[in-house]
This record gives C-alpha cells, sequence and structure tokens, in this order.
C-alpha cells in the first residue's frame, strides 16, 4: 500500500507537470472560498445520502439513526481516501464505527455487505448510463479509440466483481467461518449469525430497493458536484457531458480499488478523458485539486474526530 500510495503520488505530481501547474491553479483559483464552501456543503449532502443507503439496508434500525450511519461513511470515505488502507480499510474502520456505538455485529455486517452489494450494482447503472450518453464517441474513430479499451475493460472487470460479489457472498462468510473456527474457536457462531441477518435483510426486498436507490442518488448527485465546482471556477461544460465523464472515472478508480485514494489514476484518467468532452486538461485536473482538497478538508477532520472517539472508547474499556 505504501508503494503504490508513493507511485500514485509520483504519478499525479507528473500529470500535473504535464499539463502546466500554473494553469491549473489559475483555473482551481477561480471558485474561490466560499465557492469551495459551497462544493464541500454539496458533499457532506451527499454522504446523508449514502448513510441513508445504508440505515435502509439495516431493517430494525430507527430512522433517527441516519446521524450515526452517515457518519460512518464519512469515516470509510476518509480512511480509505487519506490513509494508506485502500477501500478495504475504510469498510473495516466504518463496521466498527456501528459496533462500538452499540448495533449488533451481525446487522452491522449484515447490512453493510447489503449497502455494499447495491452501490455497486447503483454504480453499474450510473456507469452503463454514461457509456450511453458517450456510445458515439465509442463507435467512433476519433481520440476515444485510444481510451476504449480501458473504458470498456473497466466497466467489464466492475459487472464480474458485482456479479462474484453477488453470488458468492454467502459461500464466502461460511468459508471464512471455517478458517476462523480453526484459529479463533466460536467465530463460525458469529458468522452464522452474519449469514442469518444477510439472508433476513433479503426478505426485506423495499428495503434494499431502497438502499438501491439511495445509492444510485449519491453517486448522481457526485456528478452534479463536479459540475458544482467546474460552474463555480467559471468552466462552461453541460450538466449531461460532466454526468458521463464522472461515470468513467468512477468506473477507473474503482477498478484501481488498491490504490488508497486512487492516488494518480484519478488524475491521469482526468487529463486523457476530459479532453474528449471538450474539457480542457487543465480545467479537468482543477476539478481533480477542488476534490482531493475537498476530501481533506472534511476527511481531516473527521479522521480527528473518529480518533478522539476511539480513544474515548479505550479509556472506557480499560
Amino acid at each position: 500500500m505504501l508503494l503504490a500510495t508513493v507511485a500514485g503520488l509520483i504519478v499525479t505530481i507528473w500529470t500535473f507537470g504535464a499539463a502546466g501547474f500554473a494553469d491549473i491553479m489559475a483555473v482551481a483559483r477561480r471558485i474561490g472560498l466560499g465557492g469551495f464552501l459551497l462544493f464541500c456543503a454539496w458533499s457532506l449532502g451527499t454522504f446523508l445520502l449514502l448513510g441513508a443507503a445504508w440505515l435502509a439496508a439495516a431493517p430494525g434500525e430507527h430512522t433517527a439513526r441516519i446521524g450515526r450511519f452517515t457518519w460512518a461513511r464519512m469515516v470509510r470515505e476518509a480512511v480509505s481516501d487519506l490513509l494508506p488502507f485502500s477501500q478495504l480499510g475504510g469498510i473495516v474502520v466504518a463496521a466498527r464505527s456501528l459496533s462500538v456505538a452499540g448495533i449488533t455485529t451481525p446487522r452491522v455486517y449484515g447490512s453493510l455487505v447489503v449497502d455494499l452489494t447495491t452501490e455497486m450494482a447503483a454504480q453499474l447503472v450510473y456507469t452503463l448510463f454514461g457509456l450511453a450518453l458517450m456510445a458515439s464517441l465509442l463507435i467512433g474513430d476519433g481520440a476515444a479509440v485510444s481510451l476504449r479499451p480501458a473504458i470498456l475493460g473497466g466497466t467489464a472487470v466492475m459487472v464480474v466483481v458485482i456479479l462474484f460479489f453477488f453470488v458468492a457472498q454467502r459461500s464466502a462468510l461460511d468459508l471464512t467461518g471455517r478458517i476462523g473456527e480453526r484459529f479463533i474457536p466460536g467465530s463460525q457462531v458469529a458468522l452464522s449469525d452474519i449469514r442469518a441477518e444477510l439472508a433476513r435483510i433479503y426478505t426485506w426486498r423495499n428495503r434494499v430497493a431502497a438502499a438501491f436507490g439511495f445509492n444510485l442518488a449519491a453517486w448522481v448527485a457526485s456528478g452534479v458536484g463536479a459540475w458544482l465546482a467546474l460552474h463555480l471556477m467559471g468552466v462552461s461544460i453541460s450538466l449531461w457531458e460532466v454526468l458521463s465523464l464522472e461515470s468513467l472515472i468512477f468506473t477507473l478508480r474503482s477498478v484501481a480499488f488498491f490504490i488508497p485514494g486512487a492516488l494518480g489514476v484519478q488524475e491521469v484518467a482526468y487529463a486523457l478523458a476530459a479532453p474528449l468532452f471538450g474539457l480542457p486538461p487543465e480545467s479537468a485536473l482543477a476539478l481533480s485539486l477542488a476534490k482531493r482538497a475537498r476530501d481533506v478538508a472534511i476527511g481531516l477532520p473527521t479522521l480527528l474526530c473518529w480518533q478522539f472517539a476511539e480513544a474515548r472508547h479505550i479509556a472506557a474499556r480499560s
């Protein structure tokens, strides 16, 4: 993970240098402090949708706990984006934050699996929507031809991962339980409870559908947030073009899940794909820079609060 982070940082610096760091900063500065705070506020609203999706995947939890689930999603993103733990580390920490809050372990992990499944399914729908919008670019003989293998390959990988995750999630829990029982007696019982909770949640089809709907709304809201940031920078581009571009960027980020924060991948993807939509590389990289700054502005206080909460929890148990 450390090597991937360093490599991503080097690629990011090279990409900014190749596009012209001064030009990128000239565009990024147009957003101003007020515009940047508005962009951050929009992102916080997106976290609320993500929290609602996870809460919907946890039948039995009162709607008043949406703040707790939203906080868990914020912690998940902060750990994934700012710490060298990749997406898996963020998922583990987010689950722990709910367990510490008193939610039973089977419900935490059962709802987590359902939330992840509906999140990936919603991303696939969002990606297919973006591919439909850029179909003329992919079919033609223009500049998109060079990116066609990466775009279609990334989408294919995402489809395979989603199908595998959906089909094998119960079997994976059973296998984990058998392995864990050899090292930690009693773990099989705990995983059996999680498996039973997972089966129970899937019987609530309306809640699963709601989780999918909230996750899809969050993907779209994130794309709209990118359009908002570009608009605040004075960059003229249609909302549909930004949604299509963002669906592509998120697809490539997902394929590079093992790189913390998709560092380097996001920047190269913007530099290569943005011109297909008439967006200059310096404007696209200014958007990437605004996103990184937003991740720090929201994620750093989140990490500090999470560490403080962990310290209090450890102190209370000692």
